[in-house]
C-alpha cells in the first residue's frame, strides 16, 4: 500500500490506518479531515477529479462549530453589503478560494456548487484563484455556498474590493469595448481598401468604388465617435483649461485624417483613408491599455492594503457576536483568535501573542504583544487568543492613514515633475508649429503626400514618454518604500534626498530604543529617603511622554499627591508638593551641579535632592546605518537633550564625532538653521515632542513611527518599523529613481529627437508613429517598474 495520502498526497503519520475505496481498491488517507473530503468527492459523483488533478490537493481539516459559525456569519446583511451585488433575487459574490492546484479543482468546485441547486452560474478562475457565482439568495444561503466548499477542501471567503479597484476595473473594461470596435471595424474597412488598392475592382463602373468609399465611411464612424473618442474629449477639457496636452496632436490627426476622407467621400474628390484612421486609432488604443495596465501594477500596493482588512469582528460583551467590522465602535472589546486579522486599531487587554506587522512595517519577524500594547487593522495575530479595546476605526486606523498619506504623496506633485509638464506643453505648442511648416512645405513639394506625412509628424513626436518619465518613476518608487515599512508623506522627498549633505540625528528614541532602565540613584541630602525620591519621580514623570518617564513609571511605589505641574520642553516638569517647589529634569536646571555622571536629577526648593543614572539600549542597525551613510560622504551629527558624559560617550561609539549636548528644541533649531545658511542641505531624524520645531527648520524630516504624534504629524517621512535601516533604504532608493528618471527623460528625448527629422521627411509612415509613439511609453513604464523588484 502507498505511504503518500490518496487525497493530498503527502505522507502518512506513524500509527495512521485510514483509508476510502476508489475504483474497488483501498486508498490510504493521512488524517480523517482529507478521508471525509474523499468520501464527500467520490459520494457525490465526483470521482473523475482524481483522475484528471495533474497537482495534489492541499491537506484538510476537520470542520469544526467554530468555522460552521464563522461561515452562518455571512448571512447577515450588513455584512453582505460589503460584498454582494443583487438583481432581485439572484445574487452574486466574487470568492476568494484557497487550495486550487489545477484545472481539475475548477471542474471540482463547480460541480459541487451547481449539485446545490438554484446556483444559477460558477466561473472559477485558476490564475487569480477566485470564483464567481451567482445563485438564487431566496433558496440558497451563501453559508451553505461556503460551507460546501469547506466540505471538499477548498477555504472560502468573500474578495474585497474597494471603490479605487472597482472603477480600475471599469476602466479596462472600457478599453476592451473600444478596442473591439475599432479592431472589428479596422477589418472590415480593410477589405475594401485592399480590394480598391489592388485594382479588384478595375473595369467596373466607378459606382461602385464610390459604393464601396461610402460603406467604409459608415464602418469607420463608429470607431471615430466611439473608440477615438477619448482623445477628443481629452484635448477640448485641455484647451478649456488653456493647456496643449498629449492628446491635442492625436486629435489633429485622426479626426483631421476623418474629415479629409469624408470630404473625398461626399464631392467625390481625393483619396479616403479610413483604414488607416481605423488602425490608427486601434493601435493607439492598444498602446493606451498596455499603458493603463503597466501603471496599474505600479499602484496596485495601496489597494492591496485595503484587502487585508476583514470583513468580520468577534465582538464580546456579555457573549460572543460576530458583526461586520465597518460597525466597530470606540471602546468595543474585541476577541481575536491565532490565525486571524486584526479588525481594527486597539490596546491589548487580554492575553499576549505574536503579530504578523509586515503589512506596514516591511519586516516579517513577529513581533511580541502583551497587554498594555498597541496593535493595529489589517496585522496577523499569530500565536494566542486575544481580546483587544478599540481605540481608532474607520480612516483614523493606521492602515487607512497610511493609504491616504501615499495618495497625498503621489497626488502632490515635486518640482521636477512639475516642469516636466510644463516642456512638454512647450513641446506639443512647438510641434503644432513645427507640423504646419511641415505640412506648407511638402504642399509645394508633393501635395498628394502633404496631409499624411502632417500626421505622422503630429503622432510619431507626440510626448508622452516625456510626460510618463517622472510620475511612474516617483509612483514606483514610493509604493515600494512603503512595502519596505518606509512611508513617504510629501512629494518632495525623494527628490531632496538626493541632495541631503548633512543628516543630524535626535539620540533617545532614535539611535537607541528610547527603553531607559534606572541603574543608579544617587541622594544628595540625607533628610529624604530613597523611597520618597521615587515617589516624587514616579509622580511628576507620570506627566511626560518623554521614554525617560517610563524608567520612574513603572517604580514600585505609590504616587504623591501634586498641584500646578507645569513642563518646559527641553527641561524637565515641576509642581507643588506640600507647598514646595518640586521639579525633576536636566542638570543645572535650578541650580549648578557639578556631577556629570548621573543623567536626570531631581530638586526641590530649587536645590539638587538627587540624580539618577539611566541606561538605554542602541538600535539594532544603527552601527551599520550610519556606516552606510558616512560612506555615502554625508556629515553626521548629534543633537541630543541628554546633557550626560554617558550619552555623548555612547554616540562616540557610534562614530560620530559631531555631538551637541543638553540640546533645547530651540537649540536644535538654531542648530540646523545654520548649516542651513552655510548652504547645507539638512535632513533631520528624530522621534520626541522636542523634535518637532526643528522638523520644521530642516530641509527633510524623518520621524520613528515609536516616536510622539506630533514628530509624526510634522515629519515628510515615516519609518513605519523604526528601524534605522530604513534610512538607508530610502536613501538608495531615491538614487536608483533618480537614476530611473533620468534614464527615461533619455529615452524620451532622444526618441523625440530622433523621430522628427524622419517624420517630417516622410520616411515614417503614420502606422509606424504610432507603434513608436507607444513603444517609447511601455519602455518608460517598463524602465520605471524595475523599482518594484
Amino acid at each position: 500500500m502507498s505511504k503518500n495520502c490518496f487525497h493530498c498526497l503527502e505522507p502518512i503519520p506513524a500509527g495512521i490506518s485510514l483509508s476510502i475505496t476508489f475504483e474497488n481498491d483501498e486508498k490510504p488517507m493521512c488524517c480523517l479531515g482529507c478521508q471525509a473530503v474523499a468520501e464527500a468527492i467520490i459520494d457525490q459523483g465526483m470521482s473523475d477529479y482524481y483522475k484528471y488533478r495533474t497537482d495534489s490537493a492541499g491537506k484538510v481539516q476537520e470542520l469544526v462549530p467554530e468555522q460552521i459559525k464563522m461561515f452562518q456569519s455571512y448571512d447577515d446583511e450588513d455584512i453582505q453589503s460589503e460584498f454582494l451585488t443583487k438583481q432581485g433575487d439572484i445574487a452574486e459574490i466574487l470568492l476568494s478560494v484557497e487550495g486550487i492546484s489545477c484545472a481539475a479543482c475548477a471542474w471540482l468546485i463547480e460541480k459541487q456548487l451547481l449539485n446545490l441547486g438554484h446556483v444559477v452560474r460558477v466561473d472559477v478562475n485558476t490564475s487569480t484563484y477566485r470564483a464567481m457565482v451567482k445563485w438564487d439568495q431566496s433558496k440558497l444561503k451563501l453559508s451553505t455556498i461556503i460551507e460546501s466548499l469547506a466540505r471538499i477542501g477548498y477555504r472560502a471567503y468573500p474578495f474585497q474590493q474597494d471603490n479605487e479597484e472597482q472603477q480600475k476595473r471599469q476602466t479596462a473594461q472600457s478599453y476592451v469595448r473600444r478596442l473591439g470596435v475599432a479592431g472589428l471595424m479596422t477589418m472590415q474597412v480593410m477589405m475594401f481598401a485592399f480590394a480598391m488598392y489592388f485594382g479588384m475592382f478595375s473595369g467596373m463602373d466607378e459606382g461602385f468604388e464610390q459604393y464601396f468609399r461610402w460603406i467604409s465611411l459608415v464602418l469607420a464612424t463608429p470607431v471615430i465617435l466611439y473608440s477615438a473618442l477619448p482623445f477628443l474629449t481629452s484635448a477640448i477639457r485641455g484647451l478649456k483649461a488653456k493647456q496643449l496636452n498629449m492628446d491635442l496632436p492625436v486629435s489633429l490627426a485622426i479626426f483631421g485624417a476623418y474629415g479629409a476622407s469624408c470630404w473625398a467621400t461626399v464631392f467625390q474628390t481625393g483619396e479616403v483613408y479610413f483604414e488607416s484612421i481605423c488602425m490608427f486609432t486601434f493601435l493607439l488604443l492598444l498602446g493606451k491599455y498596455l499603458e493603463f495596465r503597466a501603471r496599474l501594477k505600479a499602484s496596485e500596493f495601496t489597494a492591496n492594503l485595503q484587502k487585508l482588512l476583514p470583513l468580520t469582528a468577534r465582538l464580546v460583551n456579555d457573549d460572543e457576536e460576530i458583526i461586520a467590522a465597518k460597525r466597530l465602535k470606540l471602546n468595543d472589546k474585541v476577541m481575536i483568535k491565532a490565525g486571524e486579522t486584526i479588525p481594527a486599531d486597539g490596546i491589548l487587554i487580554d492575553g499576549k501573542t505574536s503579530v504578523d506587522e509586515a503589512m506596514m512595517t516591511g519586516e516579517h519577524a513577529a513581533v511580541a504583544k502583551a497587554v498594555g500594547d498597541q496593535v493595529y487593522a489589517g496585522t496577523v495575530n499569530h500565536d494566542g487568543v486575544i481580546s483587544i479595546e478599540v481605540n481608532q476605526i474607520g480612516q483614523d486606523t493606521l492602515i487607512n492613514q497610511i493609504v491616504r498619506l501615499q495618495h497625498q504623496a503621489l497626488t502632490s506633485r515635486p518640482k521636477i515633475a512639475e516642469i516636466t509638464d510644463k516642456v512638454a506643453q512647450w513641446f506639443v505648442a512647438c510641434l503644432l508649429v513645427f507640423a504646419s511648416i511641415t505640412a506648407f512645405s511638402w504642399y509645394h513639394i508633393e501635395p498628394e503626400h502633404a496631409f499624411w506625412v502632417t500626421i505622422a509628424v503630429l503622432v510619431a513626436t507626440c510626448p508622452c514618454a516625456l510626460s510618463l518619465a517622472i510620475p511612474t518613476a516617483l509612483t514606483c518608487a514610493v509604493a515600494k518604500l512603503t512595502q519596505q515599512g518606509v512611508l513617504i508623506k510629501r512629494s518632495h522627498v525623494l527628490e531632496t534626498l538626493t541632495k541631503v549633505t548633512n543628516i543630524a540625528f535626535d539620540k533617545t528614541g532614535t539611535l537607541t530604543e528610547g527603553k531607559f532602565t534606572l541603574l543608579d540613584t544617587k541622594l544628595f541630602d540625607d533628610s529624604v529617603s530613597l523611597e520618597q525620591v521615587y515617589a516624587l519621580a514616579k509622580t511628576l514623570e507620570s506627566y511626560s511622554e518623554h521614554p525617560i518617564s517610563k524608567a520612574f513609571t513603572e517604580l514600585d511605589v505609590s504616587p504623591v499627591a501634586i498641584s500646578y505641574v507645569e513642563i518646559e520642553t527641553g527641561k524637565g516638569i515641576s509642581a507643588v508638593f506640600q507647598q514646595q517647589t518640586v521639579a525633576i529634569g536636566k542638570a543645572n536646571w535650578h541650580c549648578q551641579i557639578a556631577d556629570t555622571t548621573h543623567d536626570v536629577f531631581l530638586y526641590l526648593n530649587e536645590r539638587v535632592i538627587a540624580g539618577f543614572k539611566l541606561q538605554d539600549k542602541i538600535r539594532d542597525h544603527a552601527a551599520d546605518t550610519l556606516s552606510t551613510l558616512k560612506a555615502n560622504n554625508l556629515q553626521l551629527q548629534v543633537l541630543t537633550g541628554d546633557p550626560s558624559l554617558a550619552g555623548k560617550q555612547l554616540v562616540s561609539s557610534l562614530g560620530i564625532n559631531h555631538v551637541k549636548t543638553g540640546c533645547s528644541p530651540s537649540d536644535k533649531q538654531k542648530e540646523v538653521e545654520q548649516l542651513s545658511h552655510q548652504g547645507k542641505i539638512v535632513a533631520m531624524v528624530g522621534d520626541g515632542v522636542n523634535d518637532s520645531p526643528v522638523f520644521n527648520s530642516a530641509h527633510l524630516s524623518i520621524a520613528m513611527a515609536s516616536g510622539a504624534d506630533i514628530s509624526k504629524n510634522t515629519a515628510d517621512v515615516v519609518l513605519l518599523n523604526s528601524e534605522l535601516n530604513g534610512i538607508s533604504r530610502l536613501f538608495n532608493t531615491a538614487k536608483l529613481t533618480r537614476r530611473v528618471i533620468k534614464q527615461n527623460l533619455a529615452i524620451s528625448l532622444c526618441y523625440n529627437g530622433s523621430i522628427l527629422p524622419l517624420a517630417a521627411m516622410g520616411m515614417v509612415p503614420p502606422w509606424v508613429a504610432v507603434i513608436g509613439m507607444s513603444a517609447s511609453s511601455l519602455i518608460v513604464i517598463g524602465n520605471s517598474l524595475r523599482l518594484l523588484k
